[in-house]
């Protein structure tokens, strides 16, 4: 599994996780990557100082509005399979809160609910507001989501 920081032609950044280079050049070239606060289908790959050694610590939960306090789960895997599976499990795990994501991400920013997990759906500009009132989340590849559908 490949991790590249990607952004736009309007510069919003964003992750993608690809198989290989050669998925990457082939999802772009036939504009299967989008962005997620715009939809443009202009994606380049953009420097990334992201290293990591050894047994790095698993991604926050699926779509997890707020970092939490204690301290992350340090998951070991042993293969691209192995870790696939675990991040499916973690967004499985998340509360689908659909098409009222943005609603309960503020509840749990402003802690007007307990922190939890919690996965759905925002329209570009949702995503934008949230971003702007500093709200953390991010964007899901398909592929961690298809068969959630």
């Amino acid at each position: 599994m490949i991790v590249y920081e990607l952004a736009c032609a309007h510069l919003h950044r964003f992750e993608g996780w690809f198989a290989s280079a050669e998925d990457y050049e082939r999802q772009r070239r036939s504009a299967m990557i989008r962005c997620p606060m715009c939809d443009d289908a202009a994606i380049e790959r953009r420097p990334s100082a992201n290293i990591q050694v050894g047994h790095a610590p698993a991604p926050a939960p699926a779509a997890t509005p707020t970092p939490s306090t204690e301290p992350a789960e340090t998951v070991a895997v042993s293969g691209e399979a192995e870790l696939l599976k675990h991040l499916r499990k973690m967004v499985r795990s998340a509360a689908d809160v659909g098409a009222a994501f943005p609603d309960e991400a503020r509840k749990i920013h402003y802690e007007e609910v307990p922190k939890r997990a919690i996965r759905g759906q925002a329209t570009s500009e949702e995503a934008e507001a949230l971003r702007e009132e500093g709200i953390d989340f991010l964007s899901l590849p398909a592929f961690l989501t298809r068969d959630l559908q």
